[in-house]
């Protein structure tokens, strides 16, 4: 299937077809949020967070904020990547102070059925994008998401619990067949979510795997790898041609076989990524990434530094300009605004 070809007028699109711009587009994960003034008056409005990302008009609001205030180039959908999980039948409430909390796991034969109804179940998050899109400008790109399976999965299982790492790997080990199952569930609702969004108007769609460091082999090629190259070609059979960016966060040893093997048109580099493993993929395919979030809510000669070398490193190739994860809430506007135009040479 061909991919939709990159209007000139969108350099985020450009450098997905492969091209290097003098100057990156850039966007930063969670470029909406609470570190914004904005955004925390207008989340205020909403007791609950999930009843704040279905609700169209609040969520597009919280997307565009960032645009008008410091002109990304690109917009990304607000929402959250467990609204997979609700959509296939499961409880998810965020708790104050303690994020995500997840009910117990639905049958298997249950989130089955719901699965191909997943873009039909989140038809609000359409709406969102829809709203978005009609106030961007052509130069500004929106961006559509899913959490990679793993990672959706590690909440689905022990949703109070995901962000342990070790806790979560033991289910691979204790009831491996019924993370495959769990797998292809996944695939099929996140396939149809991301159809929807292609459908409503976004022009890029991005998996974020945040989760996929600490694997042993084979598991990093069973749950990351072909997940990602199946849900990649079930996006394609549902009829969508858009650019896809490929996240696995914290899988720098493996970005190789990543890269090699998933149809991404672009990568996502975490934090840790080497200078020298960047230049190596751009040779294989586009890359996003890589500030350190930490160093942007410093600010100061390190922000500068930590910028101009990513830029004289991967400035070269194909590259937009992002984030290895995602802003503090505590991260001065000021130093986004220093980040920006030392980006772009202003």
């Amino acid at each position: 299937m061909a991919l939709a070809q990159a209007p000139i007028h969108s350099s985020v699109l450009a450098v997905l077809d492969g091209q290097t711009l003098k100057v990156p587009p850039v966007w930063f994960m969670r470029q909406a949020g609470r570190y914004l003034p904005e955004y925390r008056e207008l989340r205020a409005t909403t007791k609950g967070f999930v009843d704040f990302c279905l609700t169209p008009e609040k969520a597009a609001e919280a997307t565009l904020q960032p645009i008008r205030r410091y002109g990304f180039d690109a917009a990304i959908l607000f929402s959250d990547i467990l609204m997979i999980p609700l959509a296939l039948g499961q409880d998810l409430t965020f708790a104050a102070g303690e994020g995500p909390v997840l009910g117990e796991l639905p049958a298997l034969d249950a989130m089955r059925e719901k699965a191909g109804l997943a873009g039909v179940a989140l038809k609000n998050v359409g709406e969102t994008v829809a709203r978005v899109k009609a106030e961007l400008t052509p130069e500004t790109t929106l961006i559509g998401f899913c959490g990679g399976p793993w990672t959706v999965m590690t909440y689905m299982l022990n949703g109070k619990k995901a962000h342990d790492r070790s806790l979560i790997r033991a289910f691979v080990y204790d009831d491996y067949q019924k993370v495959l199952d769990l797998t292809d569930i996944v695939i099929e609702a996140s396939a149809q979510y991301l159809k929807m969004q292609a459908d409503n108007g976004a022009q890029v769609l991005k998996i974020f795997e945040s989760w996929a460091e600490g694997f042993p082999d084979p598991y990093f090629d069973s749950l990351i790898i072909q997940p990602h190259i199946r849900l990649i070609q079930r996006v394609r059979e549902l009829g969508v041609t858009l650019p896809i960016i490929g996240f696995p966060r914290g899988a720098e040893a493996r970005c190789h076989d990543y890269a090699d093997q998933v149809p991404v048109q672009g990568m996502g580099l975490g934090t840790a990524t080497p200078m020298r493993l960047g230049v190596e993929l751009q040779k294989k395919v586009p890359i996003q990434g890589a500030l350190d979030p930490v160093v942007l809510r410093s600010g100061g000669k390190a922000l500068d530094q930590a910028i101009d070398l990513i830029l004289e490193s991967w400035g070269q190739g194909p590259l937009i300009f992002n984030l290895g994860h995602g802003i503090f809430p505590d991260t001065p506007m000021a130093h986004v605004e220093q980040a920006l135009k030392r980006i772009r040479g202003e």
